[in-house]
Parts: structure tokens; sequence; C-alpha cells
């Protein structure tokens, strides 16, 4: 097992981490951002621009199942290089290629490729790198990502794509993803390279994998919990401007609810370092507030949008990181296992949500498609706290071979989730 790293390494590794998750996540919210401004250019509606999010999770969702033993016999130097190059290429064809619908959904194709290498670089670098004590902390860091990808999509409509246009913003990606080459060819250069897992599974390992059925009902949670908020975090903007808003205005918003879901998140983070478990309960609660932010926005008011929009995405949108924390906690000596279904989950809801919801968007309008995303985040809810339930009666049945850490405490009580 390496040394846990120093404080100050480990603040670094958070950083990269988020970094890279963020350069990986912001596509779609680029797109949602500037909505308007691309479907007037690229000339299609909103079920096709939801589509074309959705395409670009449902290919994350896909490329993280079907290579996720491949993943793990890479090293992070090469892992990086494939996102940057994904990254790069992506955001070149969307900045000279895109020129309607349907190259449109090639181009979130190659980005959700690029999204899938993007996550496994940073969960592979928060696994083999973070002590214990820190996970919580990084996985609130690392998950804050999205959000900032939101609030970055939503200041580049007043700043950048209303001084050179919306390909404009592509072209920022593009140049970072070309640092990011750059970087993974350093690494690969200097040779840091990490001894690979085994490939077999043993007997040990499947008496320490997490339970099935609280692990498969998460991730059904975190399905539609994800399917509501990338709904929000893709259409708000829309949405804003049906109800007087302009765009700059929306993408404030937007910039503001992210900003506060970025703090929740590292806060709820740093928070499940120190105390003894009960992390999903918390996110139970977070999700029901998504509820009542998306029942508010069926409001057609501005003063609704502001207040609700900003309540659904602050704290409505707050659970990622401690959800994958406390799930993967439960992985014992396979929390790549644990944390693989969720991410999977994650990716599963981001495809289904602006699709199906998108569509009903076009089809019945906002207010009722905003009451079935309040719907999607109250179900999610009482299926965390059904598996949470699941995951304590195993834990009582399973005690798992090394105990849970806390700060600089090890204990093992059965309130750790």
């Amino acid at each position: 097992m390496s040394p846990a790293p120093r404080p100050g390494r480990s603040a670094l590794v958070m950083a990269v981490a988020s970094a890279v998750t963020t350069l990986g996540a912001i596509p779609p919210f680029l797109l949602g951002a500037q909505a308007v401004e691309i479907r007037e250019d690229l000339d299609f509606g909103l079920g096709a621009f939801g589509v074309a999010v959705s395409l670009f999770f449902a290919t994350a969702a896909l490329a993280t199942l079907s290579t996720s033993s491949v993943v793990d016999r890479l090293s992070r130097g090469l892992l990086l290089l494939l996102a940057g190059a994904l990254v790069t290429g992506g955001g070149l064809a969307m900045t000279l290629l895109a020129s309607g619908r349907w190259s449109l959904m090639a181009v979130m194709v190659v980005l959700g490729l690029g999204n899938a290498a993007c996550q496994a670089t940073a969960n592979s670098l928060m696994a083999r790198t973070l002590p214990p004590d820190r996970r919580g902390l990084g996985f609130g860091v690392k998950q804050s990502a999205v959000p900032l990808a939101i609030m970055l999509g939503g200041l580049a409509v007043p700043t950048t794509g209303a001084i050179w246009g919306w390909r404009s913003t592509f072209v920022i990606t593009t140049c970072l993803g070309v640092l990011v080459m750059l970087g993974a060819t350093g690494l690969l250069l200097r040779g840091r390279r990490r001894g690979r897992r085994p490939a077999s599974t043993t007997a040990a390992d499947l008496l320490e994998s997490p339970p099935t059925l609280p692990l498969l009902l998460a991730a059904i949670a975190i399905t539609l919990a994800s399917a509501a908020a990338n709904y929000v975090g893709s259409f708000a903007a829309s949405w804003g401007f049906e109800v007087g808003l302009s765009p700059s205005q929306t993408g404030i918003l937007m910039a503001l609810g992210s900003g506060g879901s970025i703090a929740l998140r590292v806060f709820s983070g740093w928070r499940a370092d120190h105390r003894h478990g009960a992390n999903l309960p918390v996110v139970a609660a977070m999700m029901w507030v998504g509820t009542l932010g998306c029942l508010g926005l069926m409001v057609p008011s501005p003063w609704a949008f502001w207040v609700f929009g900003l309540l659904a995405f602050s704290i409505g949108w707050s659970w990622p990181g401690l959800l994958l924390y406390a799930v993967a906690r439960l992985g014992r000596d396979n929390p790549a296992q644990a944390s693989a279904a969720i991410q999977a989950g994650a990716f599963a809801g981001g495809a289904l949500g602006p699709a199906l919801l998108g569509g009903l968007s076009g089809a019945a309008g906002f207010p009722l498609t905003w009451a079935v995303a309040a719907g999607c985040f109250a179900i999610a809810g009482a299926l965390i706290l059904l598996s949470r339930r699941l995951f304590t009666a195993d834990l009582l049945a399973r005690p798992p071979r090394e105990p849970f850490t806390y700060g600089r405490s090890k204990v093992t009580p059965p309130r750790e989730v």
C-alpha cells in the first residue's frame, strides 16, 4: 500500500481530480446555458436538444460499464492522455464541424467518451492516493466538478459567448484538453506507473463485496435523482427565457446556484469525515429539497425562477459526493465495484433526464415536466433510506475485515451509512 500523502499532497490530488472531472463534465452544460442561441443557429427544437445531451451521458455510461476491467489495468498517465485527446477532439469538432442536429449528436458521443475517461482518471486518483480520513472531503471536492461545470457554463453566456459566440466556449475546452495531454505526456515520460490490480477475484473478495440489493436500490435512486438534476441543469435556461429572463440573467442564476452547490458538497464531505455515519439520511434530505425546488419552478414567474431555481441548484443537487462516499465505503475491499455502480447510475440518469424530460417539455410544457422531475427526486430520497436499512443489516451480518475510519478513530458501528 502506498504511504498516505501529506496534507499538501492530498489537496493537490483533490484539485487535479476536480479539474479533470470538470473538463469532462462541462460540454452539456455549455450547451444548456447557451441553448437558445445554439438551437437558433443549428435549427432544431427542444426534443433534439435533449437527445443530444442524453447521448453524452449514455455514451459515458456505456463506456464506463464496458471498459471497467480495462481501465483498472491502465496507468493514470495513459488514462489522462486518452481523456485529453477525446476532449480536444470533441472540442475541435464542436467548433468546426457542428452544423445541425446530427453532427451535434455525433460530437456529443465523442465528448461523452471523454467524460468517461476523465471520470475514470479522477476516480483512480482518488482511490489510490487519498488516505481514508480525507476521502469524504475528497469526494465532496471531486463531485463539485459538475456544479462547477454548470457555473462556468453559466458564466460563459455573458462573457465569451456574448462576445465571440457559443462556439468560442468550446475553443477554450479544446485548449484545456491540449494542456491535459501535455501533462499526461510528462507523466508517461517520467515513468510514473502504478502496479496493476490482480485480474482474478478471490473467495475473500467475494465475501467482502458490497451487498447487491441495497447497491441496486442506491443505483436506481441516483438514476432518478440525476435524471431530474441534469434536466434542471440542461433546461433551466430555456425555462427562464420563457418566463421573461434574458439569457445572461439565467446564466447568472445558474452560476450562483452552482456556487452554492459546490460549497455544500465540500462542506458535507468534510462533515462526513468527522461524524460516525448517518450520511445517507442527509442525502435523502437533500433530494427532497430538490423536490421542493422543482415544484416551485412550476410557477411561471421570474421571482419563482430565482428562488426555487437557486434552491434546486444549491441544495437539491448537493448530494452526489456524499452518496458516492457513503456507498464506496461499503465496498470494503472492493470500493471500485460500489462506486462504479453509482457512477453508472449517475450517467444513466444524465442520459434519461434530458431526453425524456426534455421531450416531455416540448410536448406538454415545462410546468408538468417540473412536477415529474419533483417526483423523481422524491422517489429517489425514499429509495436511499430503504437502501440504508439494507446496508445496515448487511453490516451487522457481515462485519468488514477492516474497521471504518473517522478522522483518527477506527470504529465499526452499524450506522456507518
